[in-house]
């Protein structure tokens, strides 16, 4: 199980990755990698470039673990890689084919996958759908990018390609406001702070703005955190700046996009 407010259940048949954007800067993944690493977890044994990467957190496929939702009787929401990019360069196509299988499989299942790199995903889900035989893009599977700035915002435009049953942005960390953002065709969206060590501010207008965009697409809001800096600031219950009722009210929405 874990943490994260808007799933149940992490699945990870890659772990590893490389920052490409300011987002990815305080990455809690490659931090945990590293621990793990110490620990002697046989998933992280793989370093990757100490400029991109690090210990423990160098791109690693597992095919040991494609069967695990298979034993997962009790329906649930799976986070997919949450410590890694299921569509870095170096995740080969074939090995992402095996993934769509076990999804293919766990109709029961609500797959959640999250990338930074949807023109990638836009290049290879043809291939999976053909390897697959599939007409239709599965109606468990969501597909999502990462946007932490107006810069980046062309991810939503690449997601927006995809064929997919539901498709969502996450703006976390959000480190500014995002005014270029166009939410046609998007089903849900994520706003969230940043939070740990060397957390960078959030602001709570940028968060109420993104709402109103996305209302205005018909686009589910879930605002999952405010950040350690907002917290701080505020004297907040909860260091991560968590907790709903400690926000302004505007900001106070946890919606889930309509089922296929």
């Amino acid at each position: 199980m874990t943490a994260i407010e808007w799933t149940e259940q992490t699945w990870n048949p890659t772990t590893g990755c490389d920052r490409i954007s300011p987002g990815c800067d305080n990455c809690y993944a490659l931090t945990m990698a590293k621990r793990l690493k110490g620990m002697g977890s046989a998933k992280y044994q793989t370093d990757g470039n100490p400029v991109t990467s690090g210990p423990g957190f160098g791109l690693a496929t597992h095919p040991d673990t494609l069967d695990e939702p298979l034993r997962w009787r009790k329906p649930r929401k799976v986070f997919v890689n949450s410590m890694s990019d299921l569509f870095h360069a170096r995740v080969p196509v074939a090995f992402i084919v095996q993934v769509w299988r076990t999804m293919q499989a766990t109709p029961q299942h609500t797959y959640q996958i999250l990338t930074k790199r949807p023109e990638r995903l836009v290049r290879v889900l043809d291939h999976v759908y053909d390897a697959l035989d599939l007409t239709e893009p599965l109606p468990n599977v969501w597909l999502g990018t990462s946007v932490e700035s107006d810069k980046y915002v062309r991810r939503i435009n690449a997601l927006a390609q995809v064929r997919a049953a539901v498709r969502f942005v996450s703006a976390e960390p959000l480190l500014g406001p995002l005014p270029s953002a166009d939410f046609t065709g998007i089903d849900w969206l994520i706003v969230g702070g940043e939070s740990g060590p060397g957390a960078r501010p959030f602001e709570p207008a940028w968060g109420a703005e993104l709402i109103r965009a996305s209302r205005a697409t018909g686009t589910a809001p879930f605002v999952k955190q405010l950040g350690s800096v907002w917290a701080r600031e505020n004297n907040a219950s909860d260091t991560k700046g968590g907790k709903p009722a400690d926000w302004p009210e505007d900001l106070r929405v946890r919606e889930y996009p309509a089922s296929p």
